[in-house]
């Protein structure tokens, strides 16, 4: 038996299984890193984490890129080695959600009728793709993207080559899946229904980069198009995909399709109980919800931020890791603000880059642009009231430091000198203007 799929592990250190523990929904990244705080910071008690999956916590982006192309063992993507657990006296209960909170109770209860009580909760449940909305949406062939178990499948029939893949959405899922796809050999399409792939987060001068990349390896890229419909055949095998309708009645042929229309927060629990739910569950700065014993992080908490003045829902893998440490250590009593500048990278091609920045402050911002943007070896900046509020590094290394740190200090910037390569990124904090 594969030792990921151990479930129910009692390690519990207070030597009475009924006493009140901390207790962490959901253990993705986000619980897992609370849970290596809340010991990291002395705590001893019992100590519960709850997993819809039976797997120990892993990291998602491979799923799309190293795991998904076969380049990355399953052992890579685990956040701890699966012995780590009850080494570190931490009961992990896999395979099984929390169903429902009673919070004057302070119980949870699992959806095999469960009970736990806890002294303190933290809500790390997640979020779960955003499904296609039209009919087909379930046909045998039709794939989505979340679990090891979802990029496991996908890659079985990707690896064989040859098919002709239509992915629905231009984000980020979709154009890694895309990337990926290309490289077994398939004819894959790529439908978004921006103008060009990334609009919404990145804009159009920046997006076009990433269309020009996916044309120049073979991607069929459709702009401004809107799949209605999901169509399906009975052959010999069974129902499966056989295409897409766009709206405008098109029919484009597909054998397998990949959904990639982004995700919604899991935010059942919350709801049910009566917490404050805003996309996502609304939470302060150190991740208090309107219940002084239950916190939220990850993907399903929209945490205040105190450079913003308001909250931001963070659903990207550097936000669950450094965000549920911190967590943890505000389930112990830490009230330092959490004011993390979002970060995310990703890797398509011969295309690598990170970004890091507050996207909605980079709307309508100005763009600007340093190095070989046509051979896709370059930083972009966005500037808002002068100030460098986003800035992405593509092929260029060991500047992301430093731009988060141009961001972080708010320096008023002359986008000529931040064009300007012969200017080094770091004179920029010091003497900005000249």
């Amino acid at each position: 038996m594969d030792g990921r799929a151990i479930v129910n592990e009692s390690t519990d250190t207070s030597g009475d299984p009924a006493a009140d523990a901390l207790v962490i929904a959901g253990a993705g990244l986000a619980g897992a890193r609370a849970a290596e705080a809340v010991r990291a910071g002395g705590y001893a008690g019992r100590l519960v984490l709850i997993g819809q999956e039976a797997a120990a916590p892993y990291i998602r982006p491979p799923l799309s890129k190293e795991y998904l192309a076969g380049r990355a063992d399953r052992d890579s993507v685990d956040v701890h080695p699966i012995g780590w657990y009850s080494e570190h006296g931490i009961e992990r209960i896999g395979g099984h959600r929390a169903a429902v909170l009673d919070r004057a109770g302070h119980r949870v209860t699992l959806d095999d009728g469960r009970t736990l009580r806890y002294s303190r909760l933290l809500l790390a449940t997640g979020a779960s793709p955003r499904p296609f909305p039209g009919p087909g949406a379930s046909l045998p062939g039709v794939h989505y993207l979340r679990t090891v178990e979802d990029s496991e499948r996908l890659r079985a029939r990707l690896a064989e080559g040859g098919r002709r893949v239509v992915i629905i959405g231009s984000g980020w899922i979709g154009l890694e899946v895309a990337a990926t796809a290309k490289g077994y050999g398939n004819d894959v399409i790529l439908l978004g229904r921006g103008a060009v792939p990334l609009q919404r987060v990145l804009g159009a001068e920046v997006g076009g980069v990433f269309e020009r990349l996916h044309r120049d390896h073979g991607v069929h890229v459709g702009n401004n198009t809107e799949v209605v419909e999901l169509e399906g055949e009975t052959r010999s095998g069974g129902t499966r995909v056989t295409g897409v309708r766009l709206s405008d009645r098109t029919l484009v042929r597909a054998d397998l399709v990949v959904v990639g229309l982004g995700s919604t927060p899991n935010t059942q629990l919350a709801l049910g109980s009566g917490l404050a739910v805003d996309d996502g569950i609304a939470v302060s700065a150190t991740f208090a919800t309107g219940d002084p014993d239950v916190f939220a992080v990850g993907d399903v908490a929209n945490v205040y931020h105190p450079r913003l003045g308001h909250r931001l829902r963070v659903e990207h893998w550097a936000n669950a890791d450094a965000a549920g440490a911190a967590a943890g250590r505000a389930m112990l009593g830490d009230t330092t603000e959490y004011d993390a500048i979002p970060y995310f990278y990703t890797d398509q091609f011969d295309l690598s880059m990170e970004y890091s920045g507050f996207g909605d402050l980079a709307v309508d911002a100005q763009v600007v642009f340093r190095g070989d943007r046509l051979g896709r070896e370059f930083l972009v900046f966005w500037l808002a009231a002068g100030q460098v509020v986003a800035g992405m590094n593509v092929n260029v290394w060991d500047v992301n430091a430093t731009v988060q740190r141009l961001i972080r200090s708010g320096v008023r910037v002359d986008p000529r000198r931040l064009a300007d390569e012969s200017i080094a990124v770091e004179d920029l904090l010091t003497s900005p203007q000249g």
